[in-house]
């Protein structure tokens, strides 16, 4: 929200007022405002030579512009001197408006420049854009940007609109790089769902269960050749497995089961144990019977199984 100093409208030069503390609490010098405005020309302005190269002319801006802003220099003569700073770097770093400047000879001349026959009074060498937009460029807007309204260069009104607007572009830039950047961070997790979800979609169910489930149509009994073991399939599976296809799925069946009663039976095994260590912590005759009396089904089928595969 832009602040308007009392006298700042309409032109006028503001009220003289005690110089802002620097930091480290220091009082600022007063700087010589009128010294810049009696310049003939944007070089003295600067203080720089006519064959100043960019950085000179970069250093003498951020020196003086610093010094001048009207936020923190409240001497007479320091907004106009802040404003011919500015004009005078936006003039003097343009390749094209500073051979045109130099062709002139001053400030002048240049500034009441005719264009193609037409007369241009505030665009003959003026800066395209304004000293507090060009400040802010330099510093990231280190002061408030309220004191625009003193430029009394003819675009006051023009230059307070476009400041609004050229922030509100600014910033819906940085939301939309913002929101390019959460995209960026989180394209690894959306790669690795999709690859999930098709890794899930491209492996097909088995064609068998070891358990009846109607959900799927796998009702029907079957029985492995070799080992004897119950598993369940659909109406369709005599028609699609056959022969060697036949033989690879009761295999796959047989390795399923033995690994479900393997597991089962090491579940049985750790609760018998478990329980005959504590009857024997608490001298419990009862949990101890009832530790032997498990039917340890699993181990047994596996006993089964294991002397099978032995050929016994």
């Amino acid at each position: 929200m832009h602040r308007d100093r009392p006298g700042s409208s309409g032109g006028r030069q503001p009220r003289p007022g005690p110089a802002l503390p620097a930091q480290g609490g220091e009082a600022l010098p007063v700087p010589h405002g009128p010294r810049i405005n009696k310049c003939k020309n944007y070089y003295e302005v600067l203080g720089v030579t006519k064959d100043a190269g960019d950085e000179d002319l970069k250093k003498a801006y951020r020196k003086l512009a610093l010094k001048f802003h009207p936020d923190k220099n409240h001497a007479p003569g320091a907004t106009d001197a802040f404003k011919k700073i500015g004009n005078a770097y936006a003039v003097l770093s343009n390749p094209e408006k500073r051979k045109q400047y130099d062709l002139t000879g001053n400030e002048d001349q240049a500034c009441n420049h005719q264009n193609n026959g037409r007369f241009n009074f505030h665009r003959g060498c003026e800066a395209d854009i304004t000293p507090e937009d060009l400040f802010n460029i330099f510093f990231g807007g280190g002061f408030p940007s309220g004191s625009v309204h003193s430029f009394s260069n003819g675009r006051a009104g023009y230059s307070h609109h476009h400041q609004h607007r050229h922030s509100g572009h600014e910033r819906e830039e940085e939301r939309g790089d913002g929101g390019f950047s959460v995209f960026i961070q989180l394209m690894p997790i959306v790669v690795l769902i999709l690859v999930s979800l098709l890794s899930q979609l491209m492996v097909s169910n088995p064609p068998y269960s070891l358990y009846p489930r109607s959900g799927s149509g796998q009702t029907i009994k079957m029985q492995t050749e070799n080992l004897g073991v119950v598993y369940y399939v659909n109406k369709d599976f005599k028609n699609e497995y056959k022969g060697m296809l036949l033989q690879k799925v009761e295999k796959s069946v047989e390795e399923d089961y033995v690994t479900n009663i393997r597991n089962n039976c090491w579940k049985e095994r750790q609760q018998k144990t478990d329980m005959q260590y504590a009857a024997k912590v608490y001298r419990d005759d009862r949990l101890r019977k009832k530790a032997e009396a498990l039917s340890m089904d699993n181990c047994k089928e596996l006993e089964r199984l294991t002397s099978i595969y032995r050929g016994g």
